[in-house]
């Protein structure tokens, strides 16, 4: 989850489990790779923009996509430049950033555990 100035960078989500879903950037640990070294690379990759002051946010056991299931480490940071870019157009639509009080109703799972977990402090959803 990335913030600026109150509000959520989404865009909607064209492949894989969560087709249609608002959610942020982000992607799959490479090996070997810290999470903030991965978080840094898929942003990169995906919308191209700067982030800094990353930190932990929760742990959730996600199984709503079955058969695929996760163990999702929750990250946020904060912007820091850049305007985001589509950058990998066969995975997601045009990024928006969103108000934290006016969010898609079909945000993707992560992500509204995200937006819970920032709103309230818990950190840890098992299913």
């Amino acid at each position: 989850m990335i913030l600026k100035e109150e509000k959520i960078l989404l865009a909607q989500r064209k492949s894989s489990h969560g087709a249609g879903e608002y959610a942020f950037p982000g992607g799959h640990l490479e090996y070997m790779e810290s999470f903030e070294d991965c978080v840094k690379r898929e942003i990169a990759e995906e919308c191209g923009i700067q982030i800094k002051n990353i930190r932990f946010l929760f742990l959730a056991n996600l199984k709503k996509y079955a058969p695929k299931h996760y163990v999702h480490v929750g990250l946020v940071a904060d912007w820091a430049g850049g305007e985001p870019q589509i950058l990998e157009p066969q995975k997601s639509e045009e990024w928006n950033w969103y108000s934290l009080d006016q969010l898609p109703d079909n945000l993707f799972e992560t992500c509204r555990l995200s937006v819970e977990s920032y709103r309230t402090g818990k950190n840890y959803f098992d299913a």
